[in-house]
């Protein structure tokens, strides 16, 4: 039986890769478990500087697997609730708070939970024929996995209520004008492209990228005067690490930096 999440290095990368591809990636609690171990070995293993997802097969990710909560195979209602504190709940805030950068590629549809598990990640590229699908209309549910709260925030409400309520798929182009991903990719080009990116990023500053993560992060719910005091106090934090000492060697040197990824 093959995992559910796969993972392998590519030098300071780290890539997962969602790997049930004959359910589209729909998440399990077998899935959960092995995203979660694949997430901590990100936060916790020093070689990794940036993370890239994928999907494995024609899909990103269909969200839940409904099978695993079918109430007509259950003794009632299933607590929808619980999944989402003990699951996704984690897994967003896992990667929302990764002091490193996470690329997603996104090679095929992206429904559901597994759109706004695409959304939480720091860049996203999306494969031309790729689409995004609110889905949780069509079963009598909201938007959950952060969802109801980054797409206000990425594409405004009126746009958010709209795919939301209905359901309907956005392209990948659409996704694009709207700024709700970062870039859209020829298909054959993606995980190339994914790749590059994500190795520019683990050759990068590790500490000023994840203190960047963090401020932009923070900003929709502070106002100015707090935002430029945590400005102030992340840039010191900045100032103070190897790799703002590299920089500036290099920039006076006029070569590449050579950032070591340290505080």
């Amino acid at each position: 039986m093959s995992e559910p999440v796969r993972h392998s290095w590519n030098g300071s990368v780290l890539e997962i890769t969602l790997n049930r591809p004959d359910r589209l990636n729909s998440f399990n609690e077998d899935m959960h478990a092995a995203m979660a171990a694949c997430l901590e070995m990100a936060r916790d293993d020093d070689r990794c500087r940036a993370v890239l997802l994928t999907g494995a097969g024609r899909g990103f990710c269909a969200g839940q697997d409904l099978s695993a909560r079918d109430p007509e195979t259950m003794s009632g209602p299933p607590d929808l609730g619980e999944t989402l504190m003990k699951f996704y709940n984690p897994m967003i805030r896992r990667i929302r708070d990764l002091p490193k950068p996470v690329v997603c590629a996104v090679n095929g549809v992206a429904a559901g939970a597994g759109a706004n598990l695409a959304l939480a990640c720091d860049i996203v590229l999306v494969a031309r024929s790729a689409k995004f699908i609110q889905s949780f209309a069509r079963v009598g549910l909201i938007p959950d996995a952060g969802g109801s709260w980054m797409l206000p925030r990425l594409i405004g409400e009126a746009r958010a209520k709209m795919i939301a309520m209905t359901a309907e798929p956005v392209p990948a182009e659409k996704a694009a004008d709207w700024g709700m991903i970062s870039k859209v990719v020829d298909d054959a080009e993606l995980m190339t492209e994914a790749r590059a990116l994500a190795t520019r990023l683990a050759a990068g500053s590790t500490a000023g990228l994840g203190l960047m993560k963090d401020l932009i992060q923070s900003a929709a719910g502070q106002d100015l005067d707090a935002h430029l005091d945590m400005e102030a106090e992340y840039q010191r934090k900045a100032g103070a690490s190897n790799d703002y000492a590299e920089g500036v060697r290099a920039f006076l040197e006029k070569r590449e930096p050579n950032f070591g990824g340290s505080k």
